[in-house]
């Protein structure tokens, strides 16, 4: 029963219902249930670490934090520009909404409703109507509607939906008009509004605040520096005088708990009017381990004309830095795409301890007679592998899964080993490849000299067949997985002798032969990892003879 039949069951049997629901309870494969299943700590993003980081500076030098007002209506924008107030307006985004209109109802819509399947009669027609007027006026929420309507007409929502989309198709042309409210493009925008609030009766002089949220700036473009929306982090300080030295001395101890050691204050260009002139300094850190100085913020003094429109008798001195800027500088990254969303931007990744993590068998033994199976197998045939041929070893032979069993590796053709020659290769990882590497390798690559190898130039001629150098640097250097051929292909083997007493068959020949791809040997890569090496065309090369041969016989 699924869900849907038990939430139906429900409205005539709850009881019954209830009970028929802990059937639907998902169970998982023991290799995904706990304590298998291990949830590691997630790793936070660079921006918002360095948002906390600005918080705790601020809080450390005294500054109370403040949510300044995110939606600004243009006349404010006039206030503080001033005649620049039309440019400034021409990156801000505008605030849209659809209008609300009267709705008419009359016989022409009563009749497409009863078509539909709706019986109507004078309440439900007032009902309805009642709903529009409440959402003309605005009682009634948009995303109320279509259960407003449903309710009204006495029927299921789903009806309802069908109403409005066929008798009242004009709701769906509406088209969004702008209101005179912007979203924030300068965190001072926010600063006047609140500030003419909170120099009225300050508690005590000075007033130091600050605020840390997104600004929105209708930029042309998205590019590796400039977002369409972004982090201020700002702050006032308004007393009854205020100096730039001020603003230098809070420069300096904010970027110092960054690691910035020395400074630079150097002319804004920019002249903002809402600024005094000549106050717009920028800011200049030196930062040791970057070894470079780099423009982090900008500060100034409010003009007192702005401010007295809004009422500040004091002197301001505003202060500024964008968070994704300072992130970018810190953690050196060239694209703010990048950085604020990775999952859309960053290129994949993975090192090659990620790839070795991602390679896992395919099949494996479930019960503990299996497991204790599958080293039999390996066990004989790790001792027998160069044994030549004809040959027959016997592996096991005696109880399992309450069957007796035999269990043999054989090799019936004349002058060959029991395992072919690439049955003994085990898994590395190197420079992003996958590869089954021969046991002559990993011996010889002890004495093999890498210290000045050109590993991309080894690479290329890998695999256009012209050297087998690379394989030594990946034994030597790579990642080992552990994983030989034989040990994958032992918990196959053992996987299916399960399935076959299960199933009653009282005979198995299990038999491999040319190895091409990982599911050969019983082993699968995650998709990620599959992505990540077709991109970088970079290789999987297990290739090799692996013959083996098992016969199980019931007893």
């Amino acid at each position: 029963m699924d869900k849907k039949k038990i939430v139906k069951l429900a409205k005539k049997d709850f009881e019954k219902a209830w009970m028929e629901s802990g059937k639907l309870v998902y169970k998982p494969h023991p290799d995904e249930a706990y304590p298998k299943l291990k949830y590691d700590m997630g790793q936070s993003h660079v921006l918002y670490d360095t948002l906390q980081k600005l918080r705790e500076a601020y809080l450390r030098l005294g500054f109370d934090e403040y949510v300044n007002p995110v939606l600004i209506d243009k006349s404010h924008v006039h206030k503080q520009f001033g005649k620049e107030a039309p440019a400034v307006l021409d990156r801000c985004f505008f605030v849209a909404g659809l209008p609300r209109p009267d709705i008419g109802i009359g016989i022409d819509k009563l009749e497409q409703i009863e078509s539909i399947g709706v019986e109507l009669d004078e309440d439900k027609t007032n009902n309805l109507k009642e709903v529009f007027r409440g959402y003309k006026k605005g009682s009634v929420d948009g995303d109320d509607l279509v259960l407003e309507v449903a309710n009204s007409l006495d029927v299921d929502n789903d009806v309802g939906l069908r109403v409005l989309e066929k008798v009242f198709p004009e709701l769906y042309q509406l088209e969004a008009i702008a209101h005179n409210d912007t979203l924030r493009s300068h965190m001072t925008s926010g600063w006047f509004i609140s500030l003419s609030e909170m120099c009225k009766h300050p508690k005590k002089l000075p007033i130091k605040a600050f605020s840390i949220d997104r600004c929105f700036r209708r930029e042309q473009k998205e590019d590796a520096s400039h977002l369409r929306t972004y982090h201020s982090a700002s702050c006032v300080i308004a007393d009854e005088h205020v100096s730039l030295d001020t603003g230098k001395a809070t420069s300096e101890a904010l970027l110092q708990y960054f690691g910035f050691s020395k400074f630079k204050f150097l002319p804004d260009d920019k002249k903002s009017k809402y600024y005094t002139p000549d106050t717009q300094t920028e800011v200049y850190g030196y930062h040791p381990k970057l070894k470079q100085w780099v423009e982090i913020a900008t500060f100034g003094l409010y003009s007192p004309i702005a401010l007295d429109k809004y009422g500040i008798d004091y002197d301001v001195m505003n202060l500024g830095c964008g968070v994704e800027r300072i992130a970018m500088v810190l953690n050196e990254y060239n694209d703010i795409r990048e950085m604020v969303y990775p999952q859309l931007y960053k290129k994949l990744t993975l090192t090659d301890r990620e790839l070795a993590t991602m390679i896992s068998y395919n099949l494996y033994p479930v019960t503990d007679d299996g497991i204790n199976l599958m080293k039999e197998i390996s066990n004989t045939w790790m001792a027998k592998h160069d044994s030549k041929s004809p040959c027959e070893f016997e592996v096991f032979n005696g109880e399992f899964l309450n069957h007796e069993i035999s269990l043999k590796a054989i090799e019936k053709e004349d002058n060959t080993n029991l395992l072919g020659p690439a049955a003994t290769n085990e898994i590395f990882v190197y420079n992003g490849n996958i590869l089954g590497i021969p046991q002559s390798f990993i011996n010889e690559s002890e004495d093999f000299d890498y210290v000045d190898a050109d590993i991309s130039k080894l690479e290329n001629e890998f695999k256009e067949g012209q050297s087998n150098d690379f394989i030594y640097y990946a034994a030597k250097r790579g990642i080992p997985t552990n994983i030989s051929y034989f040990d994958a292909l032992a918990a196959m083997s053992a996987y299916k002798i399960e399935e076959a007493i299960a199933s009653n068959q009282n005979e198995i020949t299990l038999r491999n032969t040319i190895a091409r791809s990982l599911s050969d040997i019983n082993l699968r890569l995650d998709d990620v990892a599959m992505r990540f090496i077709n991109n970088e065309n970079k290789l999987i090369d297990i290739r090799g003879p692996i013959f083996s041969t098992l016969e199980m016989s019931v007893e």
